[in-house]
């Protein structure tokens, strides 16, 4: 009895796809210059529209708050009154050493206060407290004896307002950060700017010569304007 027996082919190992010459040399290349100054327009383009949006507004408020001699007054009219803290509440904060939360409290309950607590201070029979902020100032006066309180507001003009948003003068710990997170993407904006500036080899030399230029001018401007 004979039996057919059928060839068997040898095992061929899995063939892996042929790897493309480009994505070889992107593999092995590195991290090169031309690299770097694509990240350095990806970021100077990223930081571009806010940064450019912080910088016109404090270019806008600076040029403000160097010409005051443009506008009359930094202050509105001022808007006095005359409130009465009841004897039950005088009675309650007569033993406080400092009752100015107390006193605030109270009256914001009667009359909108402009500004945050600047200051407070005892002058024999009266209690006598400082609001200022961006909005405007506040100042109260208060008869320990007889709970009078003088209470006199002073809104503040739009001018006056973008100067102390300015110099983050009264203003809030939010507005303070926008101003710190302003002035570093600001800094990462020129200096990535400045990195595709001295990437032109062509303009190197021209480069170079406006950067020594500027530089010596704005000394120039800082000698003769500081001292």
């Amino acid at each position: 009895m004979s039996s057919l027996q059928q060839p068997v082919s040898p095992m061929t190992p899995p063939t892996t796809p042929p790897v493309s010459k480009p994505a070889q040399r992107q593999a092995t290349r590195g991290y090169r210059k031309t690299d770097f100054y694509r990240h350095a327009r990806h970021v100077h383009s990223w930081l571009s529209a806010f940064a450019f949006l912080v910088l016109m507004f404090f270019s806008l408020t600076g040029l403000l708050l160097n010409h005051p001699e443009w506008f009359e007054s930094d202050t509105g009219p001022e808007q006095v009154q005359q409130l009465r803290l009841s004897p039950a509440v005088l009675q309650r904060i007569a033993p406080l050493e400092n009752p100015t939360d107390q006193v605030l409290a109270e009256v914001r309950g009667q009359s909108p206060l402009l500004g945050r607590l600047k200051s407070s201070e005892r002058i024999d029979d009266e209690w006598m407290v400082r609001l200022e902020g961006p909005m405007g100032q506040t100042d109260l006066t208060l008869d320990i004896q007889t709970g009078q309180i003088d209470v006199v507001t002073s809104a503040a003009t739009v001018v006056s307002t973008l100067n102390d948003l300015h110099r983050g003068k009264n203003v809030g710990s939010t507005w303070r950060w926008l101003i710190d997170i302003s002035a570093v993407l600001i800094l990462l904006l020129s200096f990535a700017g400045y990195i595709l500036f001295f990437s032109l080899k062509k303009r190197l030399s021209t480069s170079l010569w406006l950067t020594g230029t500027s530089v010596f001018f704005v000394f120039i401007l800082f000698y003769f304007g500081a001292f």
